[in-house]
């Protein structure tokens, strides 16, 4: 694997956050809608533009792991450490995607040592990657790691840790959708919600409580119960649904960067075949 693909795993990451944020409407979670908010319409165009300072640090985290060849504790502590600066380069172009970050660094570490992988074989390999302890992380609790205590909630450490179970049922719901006629963007948007409907998020245990947890959970299943975003019912549900969470303030990030992890995976088929589609 060559620079020019390390580069192209990069970037075809990055686009799949980007295609992430510009799905609408997402039930609590930024999007394109002018929803007569300054804040909100400046937030979404924020993390549009700071997605793309994400760009060096994945490829030199599919550097990394091309160099080292196998899943081995070093390469999890050196991309820990790719990681962590690349979150300061993110924060400094004024916006915030760790959770992304986790899910797309690693997901591009795997698919960088195992160039022809595709699909769960891919998330399999980042199980492998994730089962290592890094050994130079800060030894302070995390937002997210001290929520997971308290509520028993595997987290995205545990996600990782289980293979992406979350990203693998996107990858079967965005089938599903475009084997039965859905626009792609409806596709994505039952792949996002299929997400929401059995995760542990975290940053909503953190504002929300169980209870909050459980109410999102049950109103994307509300949605796909109603026929999904390709039918009248289902829109009318989501519609609803979005409106809900965002009168409570509730954000279920954690199944935006899934979402966007599933999409990356989606697309590794065309990288291998073509790099430079991608880049």
């Amino acid at each position: 694997m060559s620079s020019r693909e390390n580069e192209a795993l990069a970037q075809a990451a990055v686009s799949a956050l980007t295609r992430q944020l510009e799905l609408a409407p997402k039930p609590g979670l930024p999007d394109p809608r002018d929803l007569g908010a300054r804040t909100t319409r400046q937030d979404h165009c924020l993390l549009r533009w700071s997605a793309k300072a994400l760009t060096p640090g994945l490829a030199a985290m599919a550097a990394t792991a091309r160099r080292t060849g196998t899943a081995t504790p070093e390469l999890r502590t050196e991309l820990g450490a790719i990681g962590r600066s690349t979150e300061h380069s993110v924060r400094l172009a004024g916006g915030g995607h760790r959770g992304a970050l986790w899910v797309l660094g690693l997901l591009v570490a795997a698919a960088a040592l195992e160039p022809r992988a595709t699909g769960p074989d891919v998330a399999a390999t980042a199980k492998k990657i994730a089962a290592h302890t890094d050994r130079r992380a800060p030894r302070r609790p995390s937002r997210g790691s001290s929520v997971s205590a308290k509520y028993g909630a595997a987290g995205a450490r545990g996600e990782a840790r289980a293979g992406f179970p979350h990203v693998r049922r996107a990858l079967t719901t965005l089938a599903t959708a475009r084997s039965a006629g859905a626009a792609e963007s409806e596709a994505r948007l039952d792949a996002l919600l299929t997400v929401m409907s059995t995760l542990q998020d975290t940053e909503l245990l953190y504002t929300a409580g169980p209870h909050g947890l459980r109410h999102v959970q049950a109103g994307a299943r509300g949605v796909l119960e109603a026929g999904g975003t390709a039918t009248e019912a289902g829109r009318q549900a989501l519609s609803a649904f979005d409106a809900d969470l965002r009168a409570r303030g509730w954000s279920p990030r954690g199944s935006g960067s899934l979402l966007a992890g599933a999409l990356f995976v989606d697309a590794l088929p065309v990288i291998v075949s073509s790099p430079a589609q991608v880049a």
